[in-house]
C-alpha cells in the first residue's frame, strides 16, 4: 500500500465532508484545510482496501470504517483484541482464553470468513486451524492504522472474504528513537493487570534520501485472573439465582473423592457431613461433595506477546520502490482447567481397595462410613494436590514480504513475495500426571483420594508428573507471489476510464501431531494423532472503474480462482456511487463468494474415539432420561448407572476433520447512502445482505440436547450404552441470512474559546440473522438470543449476534488536551434458559464508559491516562452453563474498572 505521500483535498469543502464520510479513504483527516483547486493535478493517487486501482482518495466509495492508530491510543486500547471487541461491526468473542488467540468475526459470520491482511497481502495462519489469523501476532506498535472493508471482497483478495476483509497498515517510515510504557491496573485486587512496553528507532527519509528503514519491538502481558479474584460474579449465591446451583451436582469428581460399590451406584463421600474439606470442595446432594469452581475457575488466562516488525525501503528510481518487511511475533497462553481427575484407563475405573491405609475406617484416619464392608471402591476424585491444570501453548509467526512498487509504461503496478511460517506448540505445563500411574497409586495405598497427601504420597505424585513435556506441535505456512497492475485507458465525462489486472499464485500447507505422550495422560483425552495437507491456489482478476460523469461512478471486477483440490471459482461483484449534490451521495455493491473447507476442515487429524469433553454439563439423553430436554440436571440415571457419570456431567466428544466436506458458497449485496445535513456534520447508512448455502461449522453442544432423537446417529456408544463420543465434527450444515444497516454519524461544534468539540457514533443494527441446521429444515432467528450455529471450527458456542451494537464518543481538544469519551454498547438478549422454567430471563443490554486524557504539554513527551469501564459495569449474567463461571464472556471483560496510563517518548 502506497502511503508515503500526504493525500490532498478537494477545494470543495462539502465534497470533503462527504468522502470522509463514506470512509473509503486511505489517508484521512490529516490536513484539516481545503487546498485550491490548482492543486487538484498534483493530487496523490493511492490505493483503497478493495480496490485495486490507483485514484485521488475522496474518489473512492466502498464502505470502508479506517481507524488510525492515534484513535486506537485515544480509546485506552493495550491491544488489537481491544479493538476487535469494540468494533461495531465484529461479534468475536472477548478477549481469548483459546490457545488460538485473538481472532476476529464480522458480522457474526465466523472468524473463517474474515480475512485479515497486513499490508494488503496475508499472513500464515493460527497453526492448528490454519483458516483465520491470529491478531495478538501482529506488531501493534508499527500499525499506521486499520482498515476495515464491510462487505464482501472475494474479487479482489479471494473467494474466501465473505464476511469482509480487515487491512493492517504498517507505518512506512520512521525517523529517530521513540520509547513508550503503558500499565493497566484493576481497582479491584487480583489478577487481570497489564504492561506494555514499546521501543520503535528509524533513519532515513524516502523522499529526501532515497531510503528508509525502521524496527520496532512491542511486548505485553496480562496476569491471569482467578474466579476468586471476582468471586461475586459466580458465587454460589449468584449461580444459585440464575438456576445453576453447583450444590446441585451429585458425586462427581472432587477432593475428597466421592465413590460407588459393586452394590450400591449412590455416590457417598466420608467428609460430606463434616463440609467437604473446604477450599476444595462444597457439599453436593445427596451426601457427596462437588468442587468450588471459585476456588480452580480461571476468568482470564495469562497471556504474553512480543512482536517485532523491520520494514526497509529503497527508491531505485523516481518511479520504482523496492520495500522488505519483516514481522515475527510469539505469544503464549497459559491455559487451566480444574484438578487433574483420575479416570479410567482401558476400561478399568480407579479403585480404591480395602488394603489401602486411606480406605473409611482405616488406619490413614479418613471417617468410616456406615455399610462398608470392605468391597472395593470406584472413585471420581479430582487431585487437589496437583493444583490447576495448566498447559502452555506458545505460537510463533513469522512474516517475510518484499514489494516493488512503481510505474512502468504508464501503468501503476505492484509486485509481491510473501513467506510466512506459523508454528503452535503445546506443553504440559503443571498438574498433569500418568492417568495409570494415578490408578496404581491407589492400587498401592501411596495415594490418598479423601485428602492431601502425607509425604510419600506427594513424591509419588513427582514421579508420575509429564510437567514439562510438549504434548502437540502444529504448523502452518503460507507462500505467495502476486502482481498487479492498473491504469487509465481513456477519458469519459466523469474523469479516467481505469483498468486493473493482476494474478497471485499461492501455496498453504499445514501439519498438526498430538504426540506419544498423550496417551499416557487420561485427563487430557485424546489420542496421539497426525494430519497435513496442502493447496495450491491461483487466480487471475480484474477490474475497470468507470466514472460515466462526474457524479456517476461505475465499478466492476471479476475473480477467478483455481483450488488444487476443491477446482475453480468464478466470483464478480460491482458497485457504484453516485453523487447527486455536493450533501448526498449513494453507493451499492454486490459479489459473490466461494469457501473452501479449511485444511484443517478437510484434512486435519482424525480419531476414531474422543478427542476432549463437553464445554458444558449435560444429562445423556438415554442414561438420564426423563428431564427436560437440553436442561441439564433434570434427568434421572437408569438402574445400574452412577449418577454422576451420565447425568449433569461433561461428556465426551470428538472433533476434528471431516473428508467429505464440500465448499460453501455466498451471495451478498450492500446499498447506502451519505448525507451532511448541516455544516460539519454527516450520517451514513449502509443495508448490507448476506446469503449462504452449505455454510461449514461444527454444531453448538445444545443442538444435539435439546434434538436428542433428530441427532442420537451422531451419539456413538459402548457396548454397555455409555457414550464413546458425541460426533462433533465440521460439517455441511444448511444455509444462513445475515443482514443488517451500518449507521455512523458525526458532528463537529463551531470552535469555541473552550475548546474544539466533536460526537460521532458508529454502529450496527441487525434486520436479519437466521441459521438453517440442514437443507431444507427451517430458518431460525439468531438475533437477540443464542444461536444454533456456531462460531466455525474454532468453538462450538453459539453465535452471539445483537441486535444493536454501537460506539458513541464524545471528544474535546484544546491546545495540548485532548479527551475523549467512549461508550460500547450492546443490546438487551435472550438469555440460554436451558434451566428450569422459573430461572428464565433476559440479559440487559450493556454499557461500558472508557474515558482518557491526553497531554502532549511535555517537550517530546506524550502522556495518555484514562479509566476504563468507568461506572465499573459488572458483565452481563446468564443462565448458559457453556459460560461456566455465570456471566457473559463474550460480552465484557469481568476486570471491571482499571486504570490506564501511557507514557511516550520521542528522543
Amino acid at each position: 500500500m502506497k502511503s508515503e505521500h500526504p493525500v490532498q483535498k478537494r477545494s470543495a469543502q462539502p465534497r470533503l465532508l462527504l468522502s470522509a464520510i463514506s470512509l473509503a479513504v486511505l489517508t484521512l483527516a490529516n490536513q484539516a484545510a481545503a487546498q485550491n483547486a490548482s492543486d487538484d493535478a498534483n493530487m496523490t493517487r493511492v490505493e483503497v482496501t478493495g480496490s485495486s486501482i490507483k485514484r485521488v482518495a475522496n474518489e473512492a466509495s466502498l464502505p470502508v470504517t479506517t481507524v488510525k492508530a492515534e484513535d486506537l491510543v485515544k480509546q485506552g486500547m493495550t491491544t488489537l483484541a481491544d479493538f476487535m471487541m469494540a468494533l461495531p461491526q465484529s461479534a468475536s468473542l472477548a478477549p481469548s482464553n483459546a490457545g488460538s488467540g485473538t481472532n476476529i468475526n464480522l458480522r457474526g459470520l465466523g472468524v473463517n470468513r474474515t480475512l485479515v491482511l497486513l499490508n494488503g497481502r496475508r499472513l500464515a495462519n493460527e497453526a492448528i486451524a490454519d483458516g483465520y489469523a491470529n491478531l495478538d501476532v501482529i506488531p501493534m506498535s508499527a500499525i499506521a492504522r486499520v482498515e476495515v472493508l464491510r462487505d464482501g471482497a472475494s474479487s479482489i483478495y479471494g473467494s474466501d472474504a465473505i464476511g469482509g476483509v480487515v487491512n493492517f497498515i504498517t507505518k512506512t517510515q520512521f525517523e529517530g528513537t521513540q520509547l513508550t510504557a503503558q500499565a493497566v491496573q484493576p481497582e479491584k485486587k487480583g489478577g487481570g493487570d497489564e504492561q506494555r512496553l514499546t521501543a520503535t528507532w528509524g533513519k532515513g527519509n524516502l523522499e529526501r534520501d532515497g531510503w528508509s528503514f525502521y524496527a520496532t519491538i512491542d511486548a505485553h502481558q496480562r496476569s491471569r485472573l482467578a474466579a476468586s479474584d471476582r468471586a461475586y460474579l459466580s458465587s454460589v449465591e449468584k449461580l444459585t439465582a440464575l438456576g445453576r446451583a453447583p450444590t446441585l451436582g451429585t458425586g462427581g469428581n472432587a477432593t475428597p473423592a466421592n465413590f460407588t460399590t459393586p452394590t450400591n451406584k449412590n455416590a457417598q463421600n466420608p467428609y460430606a457431613a463434616s463440609g467437604c474439606l473446604a477450599p476444595y470442595s462444597i457439599v453436593g446432594q445427596k451426601g457427596t461433595c462437588v468442587l468450588d469452581a471459585n476456588e480452580y475457575g480461571t476468568a482470564l488466562y495469562a497471556n504474553q506477546q512480543v512482536t517485532f516488525y523491520a520494514r526497509g525501503n529503497y527508491k531505485i528510481s523516481e518511479d520504482h520502490v523496492i520495500s522488505v518487511d519483516y514481522s515475527r511475533g510469539e505469544e503464549f497462553i497459559k491455559a487451566t482447567r480444574n484438578p487433574t481427575n483420575a479416570l479410567a484407563v482401558n476400561g478399568v475405573a480407579p479403585i480404591l481397595p480395602s488394603t489401602s491405609k486411606w480406605y473409611p475406617g482405616g488406619s490413614g484416619g479418613v471417617p468410616a462410613v456406615a455399610g462398608l464392608n470392605g468391597a472395593p471402591l470406584t472413585l471420581t476424585w479430582a487431585v487437589a494436590d496437583l493444583g490447576l491444570a495448566t498447559t502452555k501453548d506458545v505460537q510463533l509467526n513469522q512474516r517475510l514480504a518484499v514489494s516493488d512498487e512503481g510505474t512502468l509504461a504508464g501503468w501503476d503496478y505492484k509486485a509481491g513475495l510473501v513467506i510466512g511460517i506459523s508454528n503452535r506448540d503445546n506443553y504440559y505445563y503443571d498438574g498433569y500426571v500418568k492417568g495409570q500411574g494415578l490408578l496404581d497409586g491407589l492400587k498401592n495405598g501411596k495415594l490418598n483420594p479423601f485428602g492431601l497427601q502425607d509425604a510419600e504420597g506427594k513424591a509419588y505424585l513427582d514421579s508420575i508428573s509429564v510437567d514439562g513435556a510438549k504434548n502437540r506441535t502444529s504448523k502452518s505456512t503460507f507462500t505467495g507471489i502476486d502482481i498487479t497492475a492498473s491504469r487509465a485507458l481513456t477519458e469519459l465525462p466523469g474523469g479516467s476510464l481505469a483498468l486493473a489486472i493482476g494474478a497471485d499464485l499461492h501455496r498453504d500447507t499445514t501439519e498438526d501431531t498430538k504426540l506419544a505422550v498423550v496417551s499416557d495422560v487420561t485427563y487430557a483425552n485424546t489420542s496421539p494423532s497426525h494430519g497435513e495437507g496442502a493447496r495450491n491456489v491461483a487466480a487471475v482478476f480484474t477490474e475497470i472503474n468507470a466514472p460515466i460523469t462526474k457524479t456517476l461512478e461505475l465499478n466492476g471486477a471479476v475473480r477467478a480462482d483455481h483450488f488444487s483440490d476443491f477446482g475453480t471459482t468464478v466470483n464478480p461483484k460491482i458497485s457504484f456511487r453516485w453523487e447527486p449534490s455536493k450533501q448526498l451521495m449513494f453507493r451499492g455493491s454486490a459479489n459473490t463468494g466461494f469457501r473452501a473447507p479449511t485444511l484443517f476442515d478437510a484434512y486435519g487429524y482424525r480419531l476414531p474415539g474422543a478427542t476432549g469433553l463437553t464445554a458444558a454439563k449435560w444429562d445423556d439423553p438415554v442414561l438420564c432420561p426423563g428431564g427436560t430436554p437440553g436442561v441439564a440436571g433434570t434427568g434421572t440415571a437408569l438402574p445400574g448407572y452412577v449418577a454422576s457419570t451420565v447425568c449433569n456431567t461433561t461428556l465426551p466428544k470428538q472433533t476434528g476433520s471431516n473428508a467429505g466436506l464440500k465448499p460453501e458458497k455466498s451471495k451478498g449485496y450492500t446499498l447506502g447512502v451519505v448525507m451532511e445535513p448541516i455544516k460539519n456534520s454527516m450520517i451514513s447508512l449502509d443495508y448490507w445482505n448476506i446469503r449462504m448455502t452449505d455454510m461449514l461449522a461444527n454444531l453448538p453442544e445444545q443442538v444435539y440436547f435439546l434434538y436428542p432423537q433428530q441427532y442420537a446417529s451422531y451419539f456413538v456408544r459402548n457396548a454397555d450404552r455409555t457414550i464413546n463420543y458425541i460426533n462433533n465434527t465440521t460439517m455441511n450444515l444448511g444455509g444462513q441470512k445475515a443482514a443488517g444497516v451500518d449507521v455512523s454519524g458525526s458532528y463537529s461544534f463551531p470552535k469555541t474559546a473552550y475548546g474544539d468539540f466533536k460526537v460521532s457514533i458508529d454502529g450496527t443494527y441487525l434486520t436479519q440473522f437466521d441459521n438453517q441446521l440442514y437443507a431444507g429444515s427451517p430458518f431460525v432467528s439468531n438475533i437477540g438470543q443464542f444461536g444454533l450455529a456456531s462460531n466455525g471450527t474454532t468453538s462450538s458456542f453459539p453465535i452471539i449476534t445483537y441486535r444493536w451494537k454501537h460506539t458513541a464518543k464524545l471528544n474535546w481538544a484544546k491546545g495540548n488536551w485532548n479527551m475523549q469519551l467512549t461508550q460500547n454498547y450492546n443490546s438487551k438478549y435472550t438469555d440460554q434458559n436451558l434451566v428450569a422454567k422459573q430461572y428464565w430471563r433476559n440479559i440487559n443490554s450493556y454499557k461500558q464508559w472508557n474515558y482518557t486524557a491526553t497531554y502532549n504539554g511535555f517537550k517530546n513527551m506524550q502522556v495518555v491516562a484514562g479509566i476504563t469501564n468507568l461506572f465499573n459495569a459488572p458483565p452481563p449474567a446468564t443462565n448458559s452453563s457453556l459460560y461456566s463461571f455465570g456471566y457473559l464472556s463474550s460480552a465484557a471483560s469481568p476486570i471491571g474498572r482499571a486504570y490506564n496510563v501511557r507514557v511516550t517518548y520521542n528522543f
